[in-house]
């Protein structure tokens, strides 16, 4: 059967997105390959149909056992016979697994990387025919990713321990330049086919918040979007707990997830999300890699994290069905404090070092102040997200809070010229807020004890809000007027620019936001994404077509109970909602809706068109 009978029969989609194509012809052609694809562009089909075209079995070595369990339960729903190997199997339910894998049956086994060089996978895959390797989240291999995982080290040593050395093939989401380069040297890749096919989730409404109180601003937002599903990620379990705790009381279906739990509570949270029994989560960042809900609208941070990466990955699990979806950061000055204590008290990367261990540090604050000016930023948000990973657009998307808010355009050359000023004086031996204090005038004891009180500069721009300052001083430090340092005191330098402002060779314009925060967008009905040549359209559903999408999937559900599957894995919102658009009476009609697949209409195509003929 040639790949794309394949896509369709299990897979249900009658054309490759884009990429895709590439590298499945790159493998099968016996090439090694990199695809750095964003969350939702479809990069388990990449191995999973040369993998059902290939001689031989496919190892996809998969960092969690969520996303195992995740990937191998919609793959057997499809038609197509997986397994997985970890942990969570009993060793009588491992060995059965093994021994099923020697007769055969498994065209795709999904492995922890800690069980690669165990003596008894090992023997398995010494005297079994291994086609390809596929490394999902290859970012893990990098130390200077957001995720790095010593396990992964252990691939290289079991692919040279192979007789014949089968393809490998790495996917992940987010990759800088220096990680791309990472995974390419320590996996090994022979003269890999690469593959990005950009970043950007248009699909995505980004928005960051500066809210007085954040659970508020929270639970107004769940309240005019009850029928959603959607996660809140907090900074601590503490935050988690508290959270979770007032949405219960207030009403709201919602569950937990942070590593103080039990396995076998964060087991079943997970489920209860996952089925959409609680269909709000909240969480620390040790939830949800791997999660492959389609169906999730709304990613809530409440705290600003780390660095870019992981705030692009966890917003990514909102939308991967390519349905509207909407990401907010709610800011809370406090939150640059909770990271530095992270990123020094980081127990992750005691196998390092001493000299690495440091610049793995010195790293992590340069990507949190990144992370913090994206909080600041009156520029597109989907841009400075876009450049961070080296993709340049045209800084302005239209679907984010600042391409929505009202600008007013301000020169601002005497205020900043006074700020750098401040910083030339006190021979740049003081951090941001002593910077602002000073020029602002406070009269405080670290200013006096600085004798800062006796700078030229002391009280110059006391008429300027301390919050206006500190825009000012976030501008200067990410167009290089000014610089601060990599260590735990973070000082404020001079830049070669610094003196472009200082002698007036450049003005200085600033954009402001005419209006300080944004309320949260008001809930709309729902919408769909109709197919027009190569251009996709929203599609905002009609009244009867919501009430046809609220049977379908309370016939999704029903399945998903007797199926014990979570309800995604039935059929996403996405195709329910093409479902409503085309309104199908025929199969023919069915097997033309984007995720039906011959697999699935056999199974449920009959219940559907009698519900869809029924509306």
């Amino acid at each position: 059967m040639d790949k794309h009978k394949l896509l369709k029969q299990y897979f249900g989609y009658d054309a490759f997105r884009e990429g895709q194509e590439f590298l499945i012809d790159s493998i099968l052609e016996g090439r090694d390959v990199l695809g750095i694809m964003p969350t939702g562009a479809g990069k388990s089909i990449c191995y999973q149909v040369p993998a059902l075209m290939m001689e031989g079995i496919t190892l996809v070595i998969s960092p969690l056992i969520s996303l195992m369990k995740d990937q191998v339960e919609g793959l057997n729903q499809a038609g197509v016979h997986a397994a997985y190997l970890n942990s969570s199997l009993t060793p009588g339910q491992y060995r059965k697994a093994l021994g099923y894998a020697r007769e055969g049956r498994y065209p795709i086994i999904y492995v922890a990387p800690e069980r690669l060089l165990t003596e008894e996978f090992l023997d398995f895959a010494l005297h079994t025919s291994i086609a390809m390797v596929a490394v999902d989240e290859a970012h893990c291999v990098s130390q200077w990713g957001q995720d790095f995982r010593p396990s992964y080290l252990k691939i290289v040593d079991f692919i040279g321990r192979m007789k014949a050395r089968p393809v490998v093939a790495a996917f992940t989401a987010t990759a800088t330049k220096e990680v791309k380069e990472d995974i390419i040297s320590i996996l090994m890749l022979r003269e890999p086919a690469l593959m990005t096919t950009g970043f950007d989730r248009q699909n995505l409404y980004f928005g960051v918040m500066t809210p007085k109180n954040r659970y508020e601003t929270i639970r107004s937002y769940l309240e005019s979007h009850r029928k959603d599903s959607g996660i809140i990620y907090c900074l601590t379990r503490k935050v988690v707990e508290e959270v979770c705790e007032k949405l219960a009381d207030d009403g709201f279906p919602v569950t937990r997830y942070h590593a103080g739990l039990s396995d076998a509570e964060r087991k079943h949270n997970q489920e209860d999300f996952i089925y959409d029994r609680k269909p709000v989560m909240v969480a620390t960042n040790a939830f949800g890699m791997g999660i492959d809900k389609s169906n999730v609208r709304f990613v809530f941070h409440y705290g600003m994290p780390k660095n870019l990466e992981s705030y692009y990955q966890e917003a990514g699990r909102a939308g991967r069905d390519g349905q509207p979806a909407e990401c907010f950061l709610l800011y809370n000055g406090q939150d640059v404090i909770t990271n530095q204590y992270f990123i020094e008290n980081n127990q992750d990367n005691q196998e390092l070092d001493s000299l690495t261990r440091g610049l793995v540090m010195e790293r992590d604050r340069e990507r949190l102040r990144k992370m913090t000016f994206y909080c600041f930023t009156n520029e597109c948000l989907r841009d400075y997200i876009l450049r961070y990973f080296g993709e340049y657009g045209k800084n302005y998307c239209g679907n984010c809070s600042n391409c929505l808010s009202q600008f007013e355009t301000v020169e601002v050359t005497q205020q900043v010229k006074i700020i750098i000023g401040c910083v030339r004086e006190c021979r740049q031996r003081y951090g941001t807020n002593v910077i602002i204090e000073t020029v602002h005038g406070a009269d405080t004891a670290k200013i006096r004890g600085y004798r800062m009180n006796k700078n030229p500069f002391y009280g110059e721009l006391s008429e300027v809000p301390v919050y206006r300052l500190r825009q000012m001083v976030n501008y200067l430090v990410l167009n290089e007027y000014l610089a601060v340092t990599n260590d735990e005191y973070a000082i404020v330098k001079l830049t070669d620019k610094s003196g472009l402002i200082l002698n007036e060779e450049e003005p200085v314009i600033m954009k402001i936001a005419k209006e300080q925060t944004r309320p949260v967008k008001e809930a709309a009905g729902r919408k769909g994404r109709r197919e027009s040549g190569k251009k996709t359209m929203d599609v905002e559903l009609s009244g009867s077509d919501e009430l046809l999408f609220e049977r379908l999937r309370g016939l999704r559900t029903e399945i998903a109970k007797e199926e014990k599957v979570p309800p995604y894995v039935v059929f996403s919102d996405k195709t329910l909602t093409h479902m409503c658009l085309s309104r199908p009476k025929t199969k023919e009609q069915m097997l033309a809706v984007a995720g039906v697949g011959e697999y699935k209409y056999e199974k449920y195509g009959e219940r559907f068109l009698d519900c869809i003929g029924r509306g």
